[in-house]
This record gives structure tokens, sequence and C-alpha cells, in this order.
């Protein structure tokens, strides 16, 4: 039988088949991705039921279709230590302007981001708090602006200011601090709102610190800390989050239960703050300013380091035991946040207050950590690697 427009049914049945093939072609060459294929198949109905069968694995790929763009791959290494205090001015300061200060343990400050609590000011102006309070238990650190500098050569890259100690000498020493730590190529976060972006190799590594202080994004104030490290998630492949939290004393090496108070301060509850900001998108938490260390736990499959005790303290803090006991945690991290790997490396301080390899650390943290966390503990080799529960 002949159609009105001269052709027979099989003849027009060809014609299609050869109308869709070349559109099919024609979008494949268009498109030049696995993604067209999907987009290509659903105008030619049924030519193609291969690759309707096998669907495609989604990517980030930018495409023209409107594929969000890719994570970046690799990992990402941090080092972390607790609090570091490298003196106080006038009579309080290490020899040689402090160029060897770190010189004992800058081989285990190593890795992409190099991440401490800076204990005080890097200021010579400013007035001292302590001028306005009464009392034995008011202390104020500073050392000269050139000691940020110090800090950079030992290779950290980050530092937080979130913290009791970074109003020392007010608002004019802290931004002599800023400025003193920016001149050395070293970031800080901590203030209110901050969230600090250090770039790794093509991986955006966020750094949020909390603490109970004025001027601090608030470790008390839990939903504001979530809603802040989602904002953090949202625009970072990874996040670490610092907190300043806990009594302090050579016996409060435990995590307790609910909120901590110390001199009648509000020192936050470090246990439901931590949960909370890994629920907000947290990779990984790193806590000090309980002068002592504590445990360590997974939750989510996220290390949470309660506290790495006291890593320097020259002249001015208290020194034996548990004081003297602290380490550099290194902990490697997938462009996901995902953790890989980790590894506590035992260090002491040794009078008047330096750094240096050894000491108990391994054996306190992993102690602690199976006392107060139990199944969810993170497990400390003797070597001192960190394995998942």
């Amino acid at each position: 039988m002949i159609t009105s427009g001269g052709q027979s049914p099989r003849q027009r049945r060809e014609r299609q088949r050869s109308v869709r093939r070349r559109r099919f072609a024609l979008c494949l060459a268009g498109a030049g991705a696995m993604v067209a294929v999907a987009a290509c198949v659903s105008r030619g109905g049924s030519e193609h039921p291969a690759a309707v069968r096998s669907p495609l694995t989604p990517t980030r790929t930018t495409t023209a279709f409107g594929a969000p763009a890719p994570r970046p791959a690799g990992n990402v290494r941090i080092a972390a230590v607790g609090d570091i205090v490298m003196g106080s001015l006038p009579d309080d300061l290490p020899p040689d302007d402090g160029a060897s200060f770190f010189a004992p343990v800058d081989d285990l400050l190593t890795g992409d981001v190099v991440l401490g609590n800076l204990e005080g000011t890097l200021a010579t102006s400013g007035s001292s708090k302590c001028d306005h309070i009464e009392g034995p238990n008011c202390f104020a650190f500073h050392v000269p602006p050139s000691y940020g500098h110090r800090l950079r050569e030992a290779g950290f890259t980050a530092v937080n200011t979130a913290n009791n100690h970074i109003d020392d000498f007010g608002a004019e020493g802290r931004r002599e601090t800023f400025a003193a730590l920016r001149s050395a190529h070293v970031l800080y976060t901590g203030r209110l709102g901050q969230i600090t972006m250090q770039r790794v190799h093509g991986i955006r590594v966020a750094l949020i610190g909390f603490a109970p202080d004025h001027g601090a994004n608030d470790i008390t104030n839990i939903p504001a800390a979530q809603r802040l490290t989602a904002r953090a998630a949202k625009t970072a492949d990874i996040v670490i989050v610092t907190m300043h939290a806990g009594a302090e004393g050579s016996d409060r090496t435990h995590v307790a239960p609910g909120t901590e108070y110390f001199l009648g301060e509000n020192r936050g509850d470090s246990h439901r703050f931590s949960h909370a900001v890994i629920d907000a998108g947290a990779d990984l938490v790193v806590g000090s300013g309980p002068h002592v260390m504590r445990g360590m736990e997974f939750y989510k499959g996220r290390l949470i380091a309660y506290s790495l005790g006291n890593f320097t303290g020259y002249e001015v803090l208290g020194l034996g035991g548990t004081l003297s006991t602290s380490g550099v945690l290194q902990v490697t991290l997938r462009a996901d946040g995902g953790y890989v790997s980790g590894r506590l490396r035992p260090t002491r301080l040794v009078a008047p207050g330096t750094p240096e390899p050894g000491g108990e650390a391994i054996d306190l943290v992993s102690g602690v950590s199976r006392e107060d966390f139990g199944f969810r503990a993170a497990r400390i080799s003797a070597d001192g690697t960190i394995r998942r529960p």
C-alpha cells in the first residue's frame, strides 16, 4: 500500500529511524560527555535500549546540563596541638628571640594544615586586663609581634584565637596580634562569625574557633554554633572546629557530663557541643582549655579530641604530671572529610616550659578515652596510631 505522501509504511518507518539516528549522533557530537547519552536517549525513544538499561553514575562535573562541579580529589594532612604560650614580656622570654623555641618538635609540626591555640597576644601595646582585676587568678600574656614569624617558621599555618587570652591587652593588643599574624602569613580563626578558609591543593578547608568568651564564637550557644558550622560546610570541602572549653586543672582529664564551670564561669558543655557541630557538618573537632589532655572519641565517623593540653608554656604555666603531658595530633582526611588515619605523637613540657618529644600522652589519652566514651572511644595503639572503634 502507498500512502498519500507516496511512501509505503515500510519506507516511512525506515526514514523515521534514519532521522532519529542522525539526531542522536548530532546530540552526542554537541555534548561530548556521558551525561549527554541520557539526554539523547530520552529523545530517541527505544532506539538505544542498552543505554537506558545502564544507568549513568552521577558526577559532579559541570556540564551544559547543569550538573554540580566535582569535589576535589586527594587527602589533607592535619597536625594540631593545644595551648601555645611563648612567654610574656618583659622578662619571661626565651633566649635567641625565640628562634629555637620549637626546634625539638618542629619535625612533628608537618602537614597541610598545622593548627594550635594561641594563648596570649603578639603585642607590645595596650593595657593589661590585670590592671583592673584584683586577686591572684589573673594572667595576661604578650610576646613581641615578631613571634608570629616563629610560629610560621615552626610550621604553623593557622591558630585559634577563640580563648580567654586574646583580649589580655584590650582591643589594641588584639589588633596588633592580628596584624602580626597577617604579616607572618599565619591564618587565624575564632572571632565572632568568622570562618577562615585555607586552600590545600584545591581542597577548601574551613576553620572555625569557639570559646565561652566575649568576642569569640560562643560555645555555649549551640544552635548558633550549628548554624555557623552548616554555613561553612556549604562552601568548604572539610570543616575543622576548634573549641576552648572545660574546667582547668591537673585533675580535669575527664570530660565531665553536662556544663563545666571554672571559678564560677560557664566553660561550656564540650560533649554536647562537639556532637552538635558534627551533626551540622564538622569533620574534625580539636579542643584545648583545661591545660591537660583529655580523651578522644568517634562520633558518626568523625574524630573528636577533647583537649590536647599545654603544648608550650614558657615560664608562665604550671609543670609536672598531667600538666606537662602533651602531644601532636596528626590526622589525614579525605577531600570529603572522611577519616583516613591518625596518630598521636607524644610530647612533654620541660622546664622552663618548652616542648620536647616523649612522655605519657598515649597511655593517658588511651585510658581516659575508654573510661569516658566506652564503645565510641578512639582505639589508640602503643605507637599512637588512632583507629575507629
